[in-house]
């Protein structure tokens, strides 16, 4: 499997891997199935989640103990399946995507997975969905993984739907590097956000090097 961190070698990825808790026959056949998209060059082949940072997910939503989710940007929705399979029975993500396509996967491995009770998927475009929710301290945790120019508006609008302590988990924060010598809108959007999320006092933040780039905010 092509590691989705470029920080790893693909033998360093494999023991990563192989270290951490294996994934069950339901992630394994959505990751599968998924990695075909990126074979017949449908998307990139780092628009999915790599499976450690799934267990990650999943081992943190479980820790905190959250019940009320949200994330922008599905895809085949491996993430929203690793943070429902954290929560306890009664807890629920709303998930906001534009594609009826990929999202279809999504589905599919939600209900083989006995989680589809826990999971809302609304489609369209998410900043409009975002703001339509009701502005009370509603998520425990979040996860954006979508445009990269759109980072910003979501976690202004995130903050107060987000009840203290409550944690959102930015993806793609290190461009492959890039960060250090930003090629493209998405790359320069990237480093003005992290740059402005450190200095905010609203949020307590660190950027770990986990895939390709994980930061993590914490409400105050």
């Amino acid at each position: 499997m092509t590691p989705r961190s470029f920080l790893l070698t693909p033998e360093l990825a494999d023991y990563v891997r192989a270290a951490s808790e294996p994934p069950d026959e339901v992630v394994a056949d959505l990751v599968a199935e998924t990695a075909t998209l990126a074979d017949r060059g449908d998307v990139p082949p780092t628009f999915q989640i790599a499976p450690e940072q799934g267990t990650f997910m999943q081992l943190l939503t479980r820790a905190l103990g959250v019940r009320r989710a949200i994330e922008i940007g599905t895809f085949t929705g491996l993430s929203a399946l690793c943070v429902a399979r954290g929560m306890p029975g009664d807890g629920s993500i709303l998930c906001l995507d534009r594609s009826e396509e990929w999202t279809a996967i999504a589905r599919r491995y939600w209900e083989r997975a006995g989680l589809a009770g826990r999971i809302e998927l609304r489609l369209g475009d998410a900043l409009p969905t975002l703001r339509e929710l009701p502005v009370e301290e509603t998520f425990d945790l979040a996860f954006v993984d979508a445009d990269k120019t759109g980072y910003p508006a979501y976690v202004a609008e995130l903050h107060p739907r987000m009840r203290t302590n409550g944690v959102v988990l930015l993806d793609n924060t290190l461009r492959g590097g890039r960060v250090l010598d930003p090629q493209s809108d998405d790359d320069r959007a990237i480093v003005e956000l992290n740059a402005s999320l450190a200095a905010d006092p609203r949020w307590e933040t660190v950027l770990l090097p986990v895939a390709d780039g994980l930061t993590m905010l914490r409400k105050r």
